[in-house]
């Protein structure tokens, strides 16, 4: 996990605030959503990350979000090796997010 970029959930609420356009992948699982997400969040659990990949903008900054960081960093890594360059793990996950959910 040390090539994986990490950014403060301030960072992501900051630049959201400005109006900067993330793309923001929420790997946790249907049921976790449920009880609130980042607005705007697409949902695309970690397991079905192989089989999604074209939902995601490969040119587009994107952060990916789970519970706590730690399923966030391995979709990370994974669209590293997919060849994505423009990710970045959101440190802490939804535990650390304390702005609106939807």
């Amino acid at each position: 996990m040390s090539n994986v970029i990490h950014i403060h959930p301030l960072d992501v609420y900051e630049r959201m605030r400005r109006g900067q356009r993330l793309q923001i992948i929420d790997v946790r699982e249907p049921g976790e959503v449920a009880s609130g997400k980042i607005p705007g969040a697409k949902n695309i659990p970690l397991g079905q990350l192989p089989m999604r990949l074209s939902e995601i903008d490969p040119g587009q900054e994107t952060v990916m979000v789970c519970r706590s960081g730690n399923r966030s960093a391995i979709a990370c890594e994974f669209l590293m090796s997919a060849g994505f360059s423009r990710v970045k793990n959101m440190m802490g996950g939804m535990n650390a997010w304390t702005w609106e959910v939807e």
